[in-house]
């Protein structure tokens, strides 16, 4: 059956749409925020979306839908926590003091470091990094998906790796 016929709303459908898409939503949505969590938080409530709004979605144009869903919601997120953080800004006394425990195997302290370096990375250079390194895309393939150019990729490439060595160069060896 050609994807013309297919109806999202039925269940079978659907299941298979979301079989098919949740592992690149899923590295999407991590691209964007940087933590796994959150990453299926949005991407649950992308395909929810999906699904509330099935009859009114063209089967051909759904996958389009999810990632636009998925980088909205990211978005939404974005604006809530610069919310909270302004309120936390202005509320007195509270505990910022976030340290990990001093005695931490080597391994363990490199993975945490190398996790806060790419969370500190912009969204795009996050985005860009993770893609190439985790996907194995080539910076075509990645231009090609944000619809940006080969050179942009490059530059945000660029900018992710400068920032990642300043990062984890700082780390001690025991």
């Amino acid at each position: 059956m050609s994807d013309v016929n297919k109806n999202l709303c039925e269940e079978n459908h659907f299941r298979d749409f979301y079989t098919k898409n949740l592992q690149a939503a899923s590295n999407f949505a991590f691209y964007k925020c940087g933590d796994s969590a959150e990453a299926l938080d949005l991407v649950q409530d992308a395909f929810a979306k999906i699904w509330e709004n099935c009859s009114k979605i063209d089967f051909d144009k759904v996958r389009t839908y999810l990632f636009t869903s998925v980088n909205n919601l990211f978005l939404n997120t974005v604006k809530h926590k610069k919310v909270v953080l302004n309120y936390t800004k202005d509320v007195p006394n509270l505990d910022r003091n976030n340290q990990s425990p001093d005695y931490i195997l080597e391994e363990e302290e490199f993975r945490i470091r190398l996790e806060k370096a790419i969370a500190s990375l912009t969204v795009a250079q996050r985005e860009v990094f993770l893609m190439n390194r985790i996907d194995g895309k080539k910076y075509r393939e990645i231009a090609e998906l944000l619809s940006i150019s080969q050179k942009a990729v490059e530059k945000r490439m660029s900018g992710a790796l400068k920032i990642l060595k300043s990062k984890i160069e700082n780390i001690q060896s025991f």
